[in-house]
């Protein structure tokens, strides 16, 4: 459908107030499954987009791969016939929004690479016509729009803020998160014109109770990439002090109890086992790639990052060290993992501490399985499939040790505790317990 001239705007935002505009997200991960589910339970008609067969397949029928999706979501909108998957750029052709949803992956020196943004742009490019909204969800650095969107769009004959619009608007998903959600969570949205800011307000006004528009697209990416570096920064902080108290013999979590009765300047963070998902461990990486870039400084940027990557190793240490106050050592230890994600109540196992301390202590010669409610099996580092044991008594009593990774809800810590040998606390889960007690060590 070819919007008419000269009120393009116009009539794209008429179409997507009625709720009459198709939309296309191209990639259907973590990002853009569950935007296109949004979408498509807001009403609008969604085409998904993804180059992965079984993805495709997947979805066609029904069949949701990614935990953080309520499977009841994606069936009904399947089956009502608001989401259609291909794997054929041609679509773009007739939808009105292109909701971009393609990661830029870190490679092994912690640089971005925008390869893939760029390819997909230039499929756009080639599809473009007059009417079309473009929109990058994905966040990294200041100048993503810019520096890839724009100069690959730029090839179209098309005229920006005319006849296309371009802008970005970060996600802000928060998995397990009961009280925000994408319906009350506001959006941060920048179009590159001033035209483009109000196509795109309009859009998301569909989905979100709150909108702020922004006039720089930079400002946009920037506050989306401080909002995760802010969490990785203050997590590094609480895991470095949870270091310190380890060798000071003081309790952390008496410290940060102790901390947090003040009623200013002061924010409750815990310390843990690491940190995982897709956001909070790459954005501090991408902010100092930038710095680099500008011959910025970086230093607090890049220590939070080191201090969060070593802390499995800090509790590889840590269960060592009980193992031995137990007279056990790690090789030929049965270790028990309780919790495989990468936080509480989510089955997401993206980049989970948990799974770099199983490696950690395999190599040291321990044995170890794990349990988790959430995660019934997960790929192991190794290239093989574990399967989640039971958090029974013959479990726990049967491993040497029990180390709480993932607080999940549900779980019954007075009898994890009871049923086990040793207990080795990342997350104060036991912190009610009374019974056991010397059985428990704190991270």
């Amino acid at each position: 459908m070819i919007a008419p001239a000269p009120s393009t705007r116009d009539w794209l935002v008429e179409r997507i107030r009625n709720s009459q505009a198709r939309v296309a997200v191209i990639g259907m991960g973590r990002v853009g499954l569950p935007f296109a589910v949004d979408a498509a339970k807001a009403g609008l008609h969604v085409t998904g987009i993804d180059r992965d067969a079984v993805r495709v397949a997947q979805l066609s029928q029904g069949s949701n791969y990614l935990r953080n999706v309520d499977d009841r979501d994606v069936i009904g909108v399947v089956s009502d016939e608001r989401l259609h998957v291909t794997a054929s750029m041609d679509a773009i052709s007739e939808c009105d929004v292109i909701v971009v949803c393609i990661p830029s992956p870190l490679d092994h020196a912690k640089t971005p690479d925008f390869g893939p943004v760029r390819q997909v742009c230039e499929e756009i490019t080639r599809r473009l016509r007059p009417g079309h909204l473009v929109v990058l969800e994905n966040g990294t650095y200041p100048g993503l729009t810019n520096d890839v969107l724009l100069p690959a769009l730029s090839a179209s004959p098309l005229t920006l803020g005319r006849d296309y619009f371009v802008a970005i608007a970060p996600e802000r998903a928060d998995p397990g998160n009961a009280r925000f959600r994408t319906g009350n969570t506001a959006r941060i949205v920048a179009g590159v014109t001033a035209e483009c800011g109000i196509v795109a307000g309009a859009f998301y006004e569909l989905f979100s109770t709150s909108v702020i528009v922004i006039a720089d697209p930079r400002v946009a990416e920037l506050s989306k990439v401080f909002e995760n570096t802010f969490r990785a920064v203050n997590i590094a902080l609480v895991n470095e002090l949870a270091i310190l108290c380890d060798h000071l013999a003081i309790n952390v979590w008496d410290v940060i109890d102790a901390a947090n009765t003040k009623p200013f300047g002061m924010m409750r963070f815990d310390p843990g086992p690491g940190v995982g998902g897709s956001g909070v461990p790459d954005d501090a990486h991408y902010l100092s790639w930038v710095a680099r870039k500008h011959h910025a400084s970086a230093h607090l940027l890049d220590a939070a990052g080191d201090v969060n990557a070593a802390m499995p190793t800090f509790v590889r240490d840590k269960v060592a060290r009980a193992l031995n106050g137990a007279g056990k050592a790690v090789r030929g230890a049965t270790v028990l993992l309780v919790g495989i994600a990468y936080k509480p109540n989510v089955a997401d196992t993206f980049a989970s501490p948990a799974l770099q301390l199983a490696t950690a202590l395999e190599r040291d010669g321990a044995r170890v399985v794990f349990h988790d409610p959430l995660v019934p099996s997960v790929g192991w580092p190794d290239g093989t499939r574990r399967v989640s044991v039971p958090l029974d008594h013959d479990t726990l009593s049967s491993a040497d040790c029990a180390v709480i990774l993932t607080d999940h809800d549900g779980i019954d810590w007075e009898q994890l505790v009871q049923s086990s040998q040793l207990v080795v606390d990342t997350r104060n889960a036991t912190r009610s317990v009374d019974v056991g007690r010397e059985r428990i060590v704190l991270l």
